[in-house]
């Protein structure tokens, strides 16, 4: 890294990073996720700055200036400043918490850059080149920047998601939490020419996007949206809804200054505290330590041809369809009804489709290829809706289950796991032979 790069690392602002494990709580069930929003921070800079001067190499028609690589640079660096306590946990929690606010990490990513500057007292960025950055962040260019459209492929790829902060992520993550991954990020940054204003790839390159994009996919099904971790994720959220009264943290989100000083260490704030106000935050949070986790008492995909119309039940909804028969009570405030998307990264399309190709002997000349051209077992699907239902205390499990399949029978949704992936699960005295 250069010396302006360096400038920007050692500021309060940045340093904030090392603070933010990049995975959030995941760490509390993957016990090597503790990598942090730093090290992958530093990681799509080198990546960044390394593409572009390979650009820079081998294609001089470009025009690519030392001013355009430590943009790009700095753009890789800081795109992740925005991030809260516990990474994509934060804003989901605010995002629900406080929707009127319209938090979103890369728009405070932009602002911390500007407070970064100001706080201290950097004075080598231009204007221009803080408005290029900043769009550079976001992934969209303004018509001032249209000749350089295939810039903002390198950090935040909105055209086909392949980029820099992708390749860094997925290896950092597989690597921590001990998960293999097939494609070489190495093999990309190699074959990959700028032809019409937009990066392309060597066609020889096809099955090592796919397993690219398909490394994405595993990493959200077994690891980002583990039922455990999604648990905690809950817990966590809940304990910020008790104590925000009495911390103030959602207002603290919303100036770079104040933001600044919200990290994982928020937790032990709470739990080193004393003050009455923060009791039952503690509490939960002391359930953590101890185990004692809400529970998903079922899961379902929603079946390809019922995303469309089918409706996602308020707790509400799922406690309507509760038949005591002599069990507990049942109120909303015991339910939790999670639902997350797995793809492959471009919503339910195939992001094959939005890359272009060349080949060795035109290489100046880009192409499409259909996903049968690069293999015929890819998968013909690119999404699917997890619905998941949750209990917060233990003694209801049997009850919010018992609610949530009368729910679908009175709706006439047949979406249920099968019952045998269930039946017996929650009963006492089952001995668990896996």
């Amino acid at each position: 890294m250069n010396s302006k790069c360096i400038a920007v690392i050692d500021t309060p602002q940045f340093q904030r990073l090392r603070d933010l494990k990049q995975l959030g709580v995941i760490y509390l069930t993957f016990p090597g996720a503790v990598h942090s929003r730093f090290e992958h921070s530093v990681g799509v800079g080198h990546l960044a700055e390394l593409l572009m001067k390979r650009f820079q190499r081998d294609q001089a028609e470009l025009n690519i200036t030392h001013r355009d690589i430590h943009n790009v640079t700095v753009a890789g660096l800081i795109h992740d400043l925005g991030h809260g306590p516990f990474s994509h946990s934060f804003e989901k929690w605010i995002k629900m918490y406080r929707p009127e606010i319209g938090f979103h990490h890369e728009r405070m990513s932009q602002m911390m850059f500007q407070h970064l500057i100001e706080d201290n007292y950097i004075d080598f960025f231009e204007e221009d080149d803080i408005l290029f950055i900043n769009e550079l962040i976001s992934g969209k260019y303004s018509k001032k920047h249209e000749d350089k459209a295939w810039m903002f492929e390198i950090v935040a790829n909105r055209r086909n998601s392949v980029d820099v902060d992708k390749f860094d992520y997925l290896a950092r993550d597989s690597y921590n939490c001990g998960i293999k991954s097939s494609y070489d990020s190495s093999r990309l940054m190699i074959f990959s020419r700028v032809i019409n204003n937009e990066i392309c790839y060597h066609h020889k390159e096809g099955w090592n996007l796919n397993s690219l994009f398909n490394t994405r996919y595993s990493l959200f099904k077994q690891v980002y949206s583990h039922k455990v971790g999604v648990a905690i994720e809950h817990m966590v959220a809940d304990a910020l809804t008790l104590a925000d009264k009495h911390m103030k943290i959602s207002e603290r989100s919303q100036s770079p200054a104040t933001f600044t000083h919200l990290t994982d260490c928020i937790i032990k704030t709470i739990e080193a505290s004393t003050e009455a106000q923060l009791e039952e935050s503690r509490k939960l949070i002391k359930r953590i330590r101890r185990r004692d986790l809400y529970k998903c008492v079922e899961e379902c995909i929603v079946p390809g041809d019922k995303i469309q119309h089918f409706k996602v039940p308020s707790a509400a909804e799922v406690v309507s369809g509760y038949s005591s028969d002599g069990l507990e009570s049942l109120s909303e405030d015991d339910v939790i009804v999670d639902t997350h998307i797995n793809n492959y990264a471009l919503k339910d399309k195939n992001p094959i489709d939005s890359i272009h190709w060349f080949s060795k002997w035109e290489g100046n000349e880009s192409f499409s290829l259909s996903q049968k051209d690069i293999s015929l077992l890819a998968p013909s699907t690119f999404s699917e809706k997890y619905i998941r239902i949750y209990c917060r205390q233990k003694d209801k499990i049997a009850a919010t289950q018992n609610a949530w399949r009368n729910y679908l029978r009175k709706t006439n949704q047949n979406i249920a796991s099968p019952e045998h992936l269930y039946k017996g699960r929650f009963e006492s005295g089952k001995k668990k032979l896996f």
